[in-house]
């Protein structure tokens, strides 16, 4: 730097000489990037990481009444307990998709600035259609809103599911004046087999379906878009303990057959499926439990002269409920 001056902090060299200028090109570093937003809004500051927790635990327990804790699957959702809480669908495919399926949504979250994307302008389509709020959110918000889920600047808050109780599949039955027709899961904890056994549920005139309520799939947006809608017709119940709503059932005049691989009578030669009938279809792999198995009046299989070891529950019960149809059909 010898014989060459030094560019001072001001407009001019140390020489008196004019400095050079950018051209433009600093005139960015000259910009001032605004005021310093507070430590809960700042992306990855210990202070917005725990706002964020606060608002996703609170909201939880303003939802189902207490605390729960939530995980992000495939499907782009981010799930607040078993079905009956808050739930909220991440990601431009989830919410597309679950707005095209029909899952009743509270409202639609968009954030400010989007790319040109048609999933975006579609999913504003159809939450205007349906009738949903369409809210722009900032991003520290959607943060918060989704748990710090990768949400790409959209995110759709689904309704918490209102289960029925037990009894009320039985009096829609007789409100129907039906010999009653429920499915009771046992252990199934895909969400979509929940809403493809909705789906037969709806299409073989069933009265409803019968979930636990712990350890059990919920009516969840991936239940929503597995029923393709039959979740609007069909009501879900749950029963704090399964086995002792078998026996309600059964005081209440309905036989318990249990889908087993191990029965010896087979699905298309039990005799009451002409009666008030409460199907048992247990997960696939484990099959029932064993105390459930017990409360069955009867165990039935399904013949499967294939090599197929078993059947997961979605199909279990397809199968089951379409003979049960074929046999009360008049001259079935």
């Amino acid at each position: 730097m010898t014989g060459q001056a030094r560019p001072s902090r001001g407009g001019r060299t140390k020489s008196g000489k004019p400095r050079p200028g950018t051209g433009g090109y600093g005139k960015r570093r000259l910009e001032g990037k605004g005021p310093t937003p507070p430590a809960q809004m700042r992306p990855g500051h210990p202070a917005q990481r725990r706002a964020a927790a606060s608002a996703v635990k609170g909201q939880n327990a303003n939802a189902s009444g207490g605390p729960g804790r939530g995980e992000t699957g495939r499907s782009g959702t981010k799930s607040r307990g078993s079905g009956g809480g808050a739930e909220v669908v991440v990601g431009r495919n989830a919410v597309l998709e679950s707005l095209r399926a029909g899952v009743p949504g509270v409202a639609l979250h968009i954030g400010p600035r989007l790319d040109n994307d048609e999933r975006i302008g579609e999913a504003v389509m159809l939450a205007t259609d349906a009738g949903l709020p369409v809210v722009e959110a900032g991003r520290a918000e959607l943060d918060r809103l989704t748990g710090d889920a990768v949400h790409q600047g959209i995110a759709l808050r689904v309704r918490p599911y209102a289960y029925a109780h037990p009894d009320d599949l039985v009096a829609r039955a007789a409100a129907a004046g039906e010999p009653a027709l429920i499915v009771a899961l046992d252990g199934v904890t895909d969400p979509r087999n929940l809403g493809a056994v909705a789906r037969s549920v709806a299409a073989f005139g069933g009265h409803g379906v019968l979930v636990p309520a712990r350890r059990s799939a919920g009516v969840t947006a991936g239940a929503w878009k597995a029923s393709a809608g039959a979740l609007a017709r069909v009501p879900v119940a749950q029963a704090s303990n399964l086995a002792a709503a078998l026996v309600g059932y059964q005081e209440a005049g309905l036989f318990a057959v249990g889908l087993s691989s191990d029965a010896d009578t087979q699905i298309n030669a039990t005799g009451l499926a002409d009666g008030p009938l409460v199907l048992v279809v247990g997960s696939e792999g484990r099959g029932l439990s064993r105390l459930v198995a017990q409360r069955c009046d009867e165990l039935a299989r399904i013949p499967m002269p294939g090599a197929a070891e078993s059947l997961n529950a979605g199909v279990a019960a397809g199968i089951a409920l379409y003979e049960v149809a074929r046999q009360r059909a008049p001259g079935g």
